[in-house]
């Protein structure tokens, strides 16, 4: 009577079954926010960072080859890198995103309808530039 094959592949563990079973989702995930961060580089108002880091946090749980692709591109990837290694944001993208941020608000002004709608969306985008300019800057 043969011995029992004890080396064959057992099933994968509690938390990589959950790991796996969500993996669609992490990757549905990434390549939403990706393409919402493209299209926050032309629509004003929306914001590019936030989407591609978010998409990046989910690639790397879900498409292994769009977290390498972005970690390597040649605009995201330092972005992505300071953020994972820091939690930090250079001075440039904060100076950039506070002026388009500026941009915005005085759009709204221009355009609400009521000035309350509009001073909301300025006190949202306050609150988040304060926050941005409390991140630390990348070491040189």
């Amino acid at each position: 009577m043969p011995e029992p094959d004890f080396q064959r592949a057992s099933p994968p563990a509690p938390a990589d079954t959950g790991r796996v079973r969500l993996r669609w989702a992490w990757w549905l995930l990434a390549y939403a926010a990706l393409a919402l961060g493209l299209v926050g580089i032309v629509v004003p108002g929306l914001p590019t960072v936030p989407f591609v880091l978010l998409s990046a946090f989910a690639a790397a749980r879900g498409s292994q080859r769009l977290h390498a692709w972005l970690l390597a591109h040649r605009q995201f990837g330092p972005m992505i890198r300071d953020w994972q290694a820091h939690g930090a944001v250079s001075r440039r993208a904060k100076l950039l995103a506070v002026t388009m941020m500026s941009a915005c608000v005085v759009i709204l002004f221009l355009t609400a309808p009521r000035t309350w709608m509009a001073a909301t969306g300025t006190a949202i985008m306050a609150v988040v530039a304060v926050w941005l300019w409390s991140r630390p800057e990348p070491p040189r």
